[in-house]
């Protein structure tokens, strides 16, 4: 744990008592903080304190007492409306600030040295962040990885001049983040996303962007618009992730097939063979992984052997078995077309498990993308949108259900003539008409699989 000294003999405000918001009040407690945690749900309420936490109904309190307002990410800032804590918090003339912004807080007063790498886009961010971590850990290196892939950041051990911070970002985490200056800052890109919760295209880049400008050293995808602007109007030292035909920009990294190079042409990592980076997504994921331990000091031999032994991250673009020929994937973390495609340009002769809650578009901006398919199980709420969209284009069977859907898949690519098919679960929707989450659909996925005959 990271206690939080900065808030000592204070008084403050928490809302939002699900994992990183307990994380957060023990931190400050064990800083000295004096806390009125609060949130909307009883249960967790009565769970904070039974664990020691001190809680209250903040409608009820006096707000002029409180120094700020420590707000969970997932609650609304601004958009669709503040959450009214935020007004209460606004009225009263305190700061509202996150989890991540108290640790920046602690490394600036206790290790402002300390090594912190920030992760940031709409797509990528985990496996980008895993890999980053692996590498280091790999090299030798003392690495705390957490933020938005899982464990709470002030859950992680504190910062320390030998100790790396590795901490994927939301758009929602960094906006409650003022001070954020990580040592290293990465942009991977953006495409829209949330915008239920920022309003436009443009308040979310700007908030990707703070990010990157206030980054000691920057990492920047440049293949959509507003990262490559970003990118030009970055201050300060920086480097470029290029993917595709072209030249490598300069200072930067080109990704060309499954090769990394320099803008001098040599290469400085390959990632062919390694099934957990699949496909040209992974090619920028892993191109800044490169970029950011090379400027942390780790040696190209040690990158190279962190990218081959990388295990990959659960449910996504998964291998979770092979049958014979046929290999199985599990991408259920795929829950809507523009992550979809991503695993389906990685692939040919394709199995594909679809379907579950949809989403706004459905599976059609994945038609250009049919010719890969051999045949389409169709399971959950969207079996009648997305037949509608591959009838005549590619074969497919109404299944139901994952279970049935699975075994189906499963004959029918063994009894395809391809080299190796492909069973892909990437169902391009939400998973919630049938499962609990995207991770609860992707174990079952991947039980079946290791059920089959």
């Amino acid at each position: 744990m990271t206690p939080v000294t900065t808030f000592a003999g204070r008084s403050v405000a928490l809302f939002g008592l699900g994992g990183s918001g307990l994380a957060t009040a023990h931190s400050l407690k064990a800083g000295g903080a004096s806390i009125v945690a609060c949130d909307d749900n009883p249960d967790s309420m009565a769970r904070a304190a039974a664990q020691g936490i001190d809680t209250a109904d903040l409608r009820e309190a006096e707000w002029s007492t409180f120094a700020a307002l420590i707000l969970a990410p997932g609650v609304p800032l601004t958009h669709p409306v503040p959450h009214w804590t935020v007004e209460r918090a606004k009225a009263a003339g305190i700061e509202i600030i996150g989890d991540i912004e108290l640790f920046c807080r602690e490394r600036a007063k206790t290790a402002p040295d300390a090594p912190f790498v920030a992760i940031t886009g709409t797509n990528g961010k985990s496996t980008t962040t895993a890999l980053i971590a692996h590498v280091l850990a790999q090299a030798g290196r003392d690495v705390q990885m957490g933020g938005n892939i899982g464990t709470a950041i002030l859950s992680l051990e504190p910062p320390g001049a030998e100790r790396v911070h590795v901490i994927e970002l939301s758009s929602f985490q960094i906006d409650l983040t003022p001070s954020l200056t990580p040592s290293v800052g990465v942009l991977l890109n953006i495409t829209p996303d949330h915008l239920d919760r920022h309003g436009a295209m443009e308040s979310y880049a700007g908030i990707k962007e703070r990010l990157v400008q206030g980054s000691d050293f920057a990492v920047v995808g440049i293949d959509d618009g507003f990262s490559r602007a970003i990118a030009e109007r970055r201050e300060g030292p920086s480097l470029r992730i290029h993917v595709g035909p072209g030249a490598a920009p300069v200072g930067g990294l080109l990704v060309r097939d499954t090769a990394i190079l320099d803008d001098a042409g040599t290469e400085v990592a390959d990632i062919s063979g390694i099934g957990s980076l699949r496909g040209a997504h992974n090619g920028q994921n892993a191109a800044v992984a490169v970029a950011v331990v090379r400027a942390l000091g780790i040696p190209v031999e040690a990158i190279q052997a962190g990218l081959r032994s990388f295990p990959g991250l659960p449910h996504r673009m998964e291998e979770v078995g092979r049958r014979g020929r046929v290999l199985f994937v599990n991408d259920s973390k795929a829950t809507n077309a523009d992550s979809t495609e991503k695993a389906l340009t990685a692939f040919r002769d394709i199995h594909w498990i679809l379907g579950g809650k949809p989403k706004e578009g459905g599976i059609f901006p994945l038609v250009p993308l049919f010719d890969r398919i051999a045949h389409a199980y169709l399971i959950g709420a969207s079996s009648d949108a997305f037949a509608a969209t591959l009838q005549g284009a590619v074969p497919f069977t109404r299944c139901g259900t994952l279970e049935v859907a699975t075994r189906a898949a499963a004959e029918g690519a063994a009894a395809s003539g391809a080299p190796e098919p492909v069973v892909l679960l990437s169902p391009a929707c939400a998973s919630y008409d049938q499962f609990r989450s995207f991770e609860d659909r992707g174990n079952q996925f991947r039980e079946l699989v290791r059920a089959l005959p």
